[in-house]
């Protein structure tokens, strides 16, 4: 059978992810259901035990079909601004109550489940990959060493706030995120990354 983009399937797999998101900030990875995925997304459970199967699926599919989605990539001139901007995404993301709930169920749902896991692991990797675009938009402008590891500096970025957010559970800001962006900058521009 041949799905057409943006037909019935389509529409289909946007609810139950929806669904899948709103379950696990709501429930959490251990009190989350195909059951209620499906009553939530409105269609037969049959329909997305068929497709999916197991609850580990649908956290997948959740997690690649965002990877899927891609986001913009700041472009604000410079490489300071680039990684500020980056930075402050995570740190706003994080200090909004509703838009932190599904990405810190997302990571409660990888300490448990090795398929959320591998996927969480992808969704990073292609992030980390499109962000990567600011630090060899720099190297290009003479800003940065070519000898840089431009994945690595966005890692160095952000390690720093997912540090706060999931270890120690201090808040994150947005002074937060750009000392973080600039201290790894400091670090790129020593050519240490």
């Amino acid at each position: 059978m041949t799905s057409r983009p943006g037909g019935r399937s389509a529409r289909v797999r946007e609810a139950v992810l929806e669904a899948v998101h709103a379950e696990l900030t709501e429930h959490g990875y251990a009190g989350m259901t195909v059951e209620n995925v499906a009553e939530r997304a409105g269609v037969h459970k049959t329909t997305v035990y068929r497709r999916w199967g197991t609850v580990d699926v649908l956290i997948a599919d959740a997690l690649d079909h965002s990877r899927e989605t891609g986001w913009p990539v700041p472009d604000t001139g410079t490489v300071e601004g680039d990684l500020i901007a980056i930075a402050t995404e995570v740190a706003d993301t994080f200090a909004d109550p509703e838009r932190r709930l599904v990405p810190i169920a997302i990571v409660a749902a990888a300490l448990q489940s090795t398929r959320a896991l591998d996927a969480k692991g992808r969704f990073y990797a292609a992030r980390h990959a499109e962000a990567a675009q600011v630090v060899t938009r720099a190297v290009a402008r003479g800003e940065l060493p070519p000898q840089n590891d431009p994945v690595e500096l966005v890692r160095l970025t952000c390690a720093p706030l997912y540090h706060r957010i999931f270890i120690t559970g201090e808040p994150v800001d947005r002074a937060t995120a750009a000392l973080a962006a600039l201290a790894a900058l400091a670090a790129a521009r020593a050519g240490l990354l």
